[in-house]
């Protein structure tokens, strides 16, 4: 049996999830990239998407990120997500809409970016759900 990695996801408002994984797969920012126990020491930013985590005891669980950041090391995984809602709760077409609106209102370049990777993100979900 292959070893487990921990695994927290902590959002602004609340831990959503504090297990043992077999592997998380994180939306980093320079693409998505598997994690698993003895995984070389890292931190990086997250963009939008969605964060799997299978093996853990409830089995394989998705969430879906706004953005944040991840600390890897070879024992465990912590991602601090600006906002992370569990992909089975999520209504999809509801967060488009908002999403959308705040692509619409965006004052500056830099958040009119952000909102659309979120919209993106959402839009590619929608597809495979």
């Amino acid at each position: 049996m292959a070893d487990k990695i921990s695994f927290d996801l902590v959002s602004p408002e609340q831990l959503l999830l504090s297990d043992a994984a077999d592997m998380v797969t994180i939306p980093g920012s320079d693409g998505d990239m598997g994690v698993m126990a003895g995984h070389a020491p890292l931190i990086t930013t997250l963009r939008p998407g969605i964060i799997k985590v299978a093996g853990a005891t409830g089995g394989e669980d998705s969430y879906f990120v706004a953005g944040g950041f991840a600390e890897v090391n070879a024992e465990k995984i912590t991602v601090l997500a600006e906002e992370a809602v569990p992909v089975k709760g999520l209504d999809i077409e509801a967060r488009l809409t908002l999403a959308n609106e705040a692509v619409t209102a965006a004052r500056s370049d830099a958040d009119k970016a952000k909102a659309q990777e979120i919209v993106d993100a959402l839009a590619a979900l929608r597809s495979v759900h």
